[in-house]
């Protein structure tokens, strides 16, 4: 939990306001997605005369919640906010569900390919299998005789698939 003080004689940002603002806070591993777009937000409310912004990380230990989180802070800052405090919420646990669709095109724009169904679809064993027969869409030229290379990627939310057609490798936002 992270709490901050910032003296401001201007009246308080409505929730709408922190929302807009928060969808300029970018993920410090993919810079081009909000938090917001990510689903990381789940709640911004004023209570008592204080600020609480509700952040999921994607992972319990995800590397990059604590620039996150100061990233969050000083947005809410940059509002005027003189009572704040971020509360980390793990339950229920990011899904790539919360994902926007404003954020999968992001992602696919980026060159990462989004996730390919949805994450109550790989619930159990037979669908998981199923799953990796899946095809991913190229996110460089759309085709889709693709081929994963790796299931780890550059972060632990990715994974590292290469085109047949073009011949080139792009991350795939893993659904989880």
């Amino acid at each position: 939990m992270v709490t901050g003080m910032v003296t401001t004689k201007q009246r308080p940002p409505t929730e709408a306001e922190v929302w807009s603002r928060l969808e300029a806070v970018m993920d410090p591993e993919i810079p081009v997605i909000s938090v917001v777009d990510l689903g990381i937000i789940r709640d911004v409310a004023w209570g008592e005369g204080e600020l609480t912004v509700v952040v999921t990380p994607t992972y319990s230990g995800c590397p990059a919640i604590q620039v996150i989180e100061e990233s969050i802070s000083d947005a809410v800052r940059d509002l005027g906010v003189e009572n704040f405090r971020l509360e980390t919420r793990l339950s229920p646990a990011w899904t790539t569900d919360w994902l926007s669709e404003r954020g999968r095109e992001r992602l696919r724009d980026y060159g990462i390919a989004p996730p390919a169904c949805r994450a109550e679809q790989v619930i159990d064993i037979s669908r998981i299998m199923h799953r990796r027969e899946k095809v991913i869409a190229c996110s460089h030229c759309g085709s889709s005789a693709t081929e994963p290379v790796s299931q780890f990627g550059s972060t632990p939310c990715k994974a590292l698939y290469r085109c047949q057609a073009c011949l080139e490798p792009f991350d795939y936002f893993k659904e989880h």
